[in-house]
């Protein structure tokens, strides 16, 4: 029935604001990464068989709300994954965008910048890659390096040869100012933004670190540089702390996901995108009186085909 299928299409959109609600960065809060959030919350989720049921429940939620916000081309869609190294961003877009038609979706991984990319402005490289109307864009790793990294080693701002007066001693605050101002131009013009943090903790991020060295197939995603990184593990958590407090917005709000257990990132991935999408609401365009009266024509000639010889 009608009635009943938006009814339980409200009640799972009820569920899902209840259950990403924890993980929202409320908007002018101060956030210290140790006290406020868990890496390791399961939300009483207790078995990963569990949670692999919801998160195929959460796939194809998120497969029928793509093809509806292909299909209308008004919004689109802007995924952020922040992340130490070994966090679960591959992993995470690999499981959560499983379903959904690849054609619709833009995934780019953010690296050092090129010699080009440094002679724009800091934003220059991202904007070059937003998604188009109708898209799912996500950007592994994000505008946010530039608050994160580049503010734990300081030194990388030699490379963005700024101006003596860009380099003040409010330059970070001037950066979420500029990032919160260009989030919200992005939103006033029908782009959303799904900002996701994977919140590791120091002691999972050790044990992914030596699966990867005694594991064969994963030594290639290891570095030398991953334990260097790990070594200012107090400054990231800093940093992560300063940049969800200045940018969590009404407009594009940060959520803090427990990263210890994948498959519980995954499913709370998945939810918050579904969430953002909600709020959508995309529909399938009504082609109109003329298209209707086109099709109706179109019918009667296939249908006049049948029983032709070929």
């Amino acid at each position: 029935m009608p009635g009943r299928a938006v009814r339980t299409a409200d009640e799972w959109a009820g569920r899902i604001a209840r259950f990403i609600a924890p993980l929202r960065v409320e908007p002018g809060s101060e956030v210290d990464l140790g006290k406020d959030f868990d890496p390791g919350h399961k939300a009483g989720i207790r078995r990963k068989s569990d949670g692999e049921e919801l998160l195929r429940t959460g796939v194809a939620l998120l497969a029928d709300q793509q093809r509806r916000l292909a299909a209308q081309g008004t919004h689109g869609v802007l995924v952020c994954l922040q992340a130490l190294d070994a966090g679960g961003k591959d992993g995470t877009i690999r499981h959560v965008m499983t379903g959904v038609n690849p054609q619709g979706v833009h995934v780019v991984g953010f690296k050092q910048p090129s010699a080009e990319e440094l002679d724009h402005d800091y934003l220059w490289r991202y904007a070059c890659h937003l998604p188009r109307r109708g898209e799912i864009g996500i950007f592994n790793r994000s505008h946010y390096e530039e608050v994160l990294v580049v503010r734990v080693h300081p030194e990388l701002l030699d490379r963005q040869r700024l101006p003596g007066r860009g380099r003040r001693q409010d330059l970070w605050r001037r950066r979420y100012r500029e990032i919160n101002d260009w989030e919200r131009y992005l939103t006033d013009n029908g782009f959303r933004l799904v900002k996701l943090f994977l919140n590791l903790s120091k002691e999972e991020q050790r044990r992914r670190f030596l699966k990867r060295i005694d594991v064969p197939e994963r030594n290639w995603k290891f570095s030398a540089a991953d334990t260097r990184e790990r070594a200012r593990w107090d400054d990231y958590q800093r940093a992560f702390s300063a940049m969800l407090s200045a940018t969590s917005t009404r407009w594009a709000p940060w959520y803090v996901v427990p990263a210890d257990h994948k498959w519980f990132a995954r499913i709370c991935a998945a939810a918050v995108l579904s969430h953002v999408l909600a709020g959508i609401d995309p529909r399938y365009p009504d082609v109109g009186e003329q298209a209707r009266r086109e099709l109706a024509e179109a019918r009667k000639a296939l249908e006049a085909e049948r029983g032709r010889p070929r």
